[in-house]
């Protein structure tokens, strides 16, 4: 069994309050649940209004499928128009 795990951070230079990242970050988990399976969940800064951390999880038989997704993920959220990419780490 083969787990990969994703920490990604985020930054919301507009957002003012709680509420207006929360509608960022479920927008988010939202789309990156349907689009590639995977669970995610934000696991840092919960309470700072410009700043989202979120950490992903997958499973698989093999490493290159969960590389794979992992990095597209990774993609992903670098063009998000709202949120700005800052950094990630992934271990398989």
């Amino acid at each position: 069994m083969i787990i990969g795990t994703l920490r990604i951070r985020l930054i919301l230079r507009e957002a003012r309050t709680l509420k207006d990242k929360r509608q960022v970050l479920q927008s988010i988990k939202e789309k990156v649940r349907q689009s590639f399976n995977v669970s995610v969940a934000e696991i840092e800064d919960h309470n700072n209004p410009r700043s989202i951390v979120l950490g992903f999880a997958m499973v698989s038989n093999e490493a290159h499928p969960v590389k794979q997704t992992l990095g597209e993920i990774v993609n992903a959220l670098k063009a998000h128009p709202i949120a700005e990419f800052v950094d990630h780490e992934m271990e398989v």
